[in-house]
């Protein structure tokens, strides 16, 4: 992946940022409770800065599926096709990194993150990009291919987190990512069944076919079982991202490196229940208790402290891994549609 250095101009003075940091806590708060809890570890700075990033990450999200904060649906009536959506999407925000301030608080505040903290705005696309994949329905052959779907929707988010903690080393970046990986395989896991119901299948083709299930029946409630077996593969599949990104602890800031600790208990935690649940877990949504964040708190500290010495263990060349640079003239693959605005 080519990361463009071109440099950005800020957000103009009038975009007021406790304002729009206060916005961004209050849809946090409102979209995410599990990302809420592990950002209360995080500098106030560091704070605002990665509750600015979700709230523009959250806002695309709410978009594409015309929702409001993850949840209820807005009115037919009031909604332009996906396609169109994912256009404004892209437009807005390279017009809210190019100063623009007539916008959503959501580009604002991103525009203000992506200035403050050097973001490359190819990472940026790279993350509307998963949201292009969702809006042409893709289906995936591979789990490469799910992988590589999983990094754009969440792997990009972990690198940006990453740069916004001052984190410059590839190899820790590209720890950032795993975990980021390792958060979407869990998601999809726990939402097989009400993806399929929306029409949308991350399961990749491979993995059907060898459990003899076609994406029709993961919304089935005849064949639950099955589709726990693919949930547990999925679950599996995330773990050696998990200890991955475990190990990249060593190259945060303590106090950074406590939160990104405790949200990686907590999602690897609802990971472990849909397997744990098996069938059960079958169209319900697995959440973590408050008494469990709370373990995951402490457990989290736990890990901070054993990483605070670097450890030498290198990354595992089986894993995915995302493309760290490309020459500006290399073709692309068949297939790589990029967002053009």
């Amino acid at each position: 992946m080519s990361i463009a250095t071109e440099p950005m101009r800020p957000p103009h003075a009038c975009a007021d940022r406790e304002e729009l940091a206060a916005l961004a806590e209050d849809t946090i708060a409102k979209g995410s409770k599990s990302f809420a809890a592990a950002a209360r570890l995080f500098s106030p700075e560091m704070r605002r800065s990665a509750m600015m990033l979700y709230a523009w990450c959250r806002h695309c999200d709410d978009v594409i599926d015309g929702q409001q904060l993850g949840f209820s649906r807005r009115p037919v009536a009031e909604m332009r096709e996906p396609m169109q959506r994912l256009g404004e999407l892209a437009i807005d925000t390279l017009r809210a990194l190019d100063g623009d301030t007539a916008l959503h608080p959501a580009y604002l505040s991103v525009a203000d993150v992506a200035h403050r903290h050097g973001l490359p705005r190819a990472l940026l696309i790279e993350h509307l990009e998963g949201y292009r994949m969702d809006v042409d329905e893709t289906r995936y052959e591979t789990i490469e291919e799910t992988l590589g779907y999983c990094y754009r929707v969440a792997g990009v988010v972990g690198v940006m987190m990453a740069i916004i903690m001052g984190v410059k080393r590839e190899s820790v970046l590209d720890r950032a990512s795993d975990l980021g990986i390792a958060f979407q395989l869990t998601n999809i896991a726990r939402d097989i069944v009400d993806d399929a119901r929306a029409g949308r299948v991350y399961v990749p083709a491979e993995w059907l076919s060898e459990a003899g299930l076609e994406a029709s029946d993961l919304a089935n409630p005849a064949r639950k079982g099955d589709v726990a077996k693919l949930a547990a593969r999925l679950v599996d599949h995330a773990e050696p991202y998990y200890r991955s990104a475990f190990l990249g602890l060593s190259g945060l800031p303590a106090r950074s490196a406590w939160a990104v600790a405790t949200a990686h208990g907590v999602y690897r935690q609802i990971g472990l229940d849909v397997k744990a649940k098996g069938p059960q877990s079958f169209g319900t949504r697995v959440s973590t208790s408050r008494a469990a964040k709370l373990r995951h708190l402490f457990l989290g500290a736990v890990k901070v402290v054993v990483t605070r010495v670097p450890l030498p263990l290198k990354r595992p060349q089986t894993l995915w891994t995302r493309r760290r640079r490309r020459p500006a003239d290399a073709p692309r693959s068949p297939g790589d549609r990029r967002i053009r605005p």
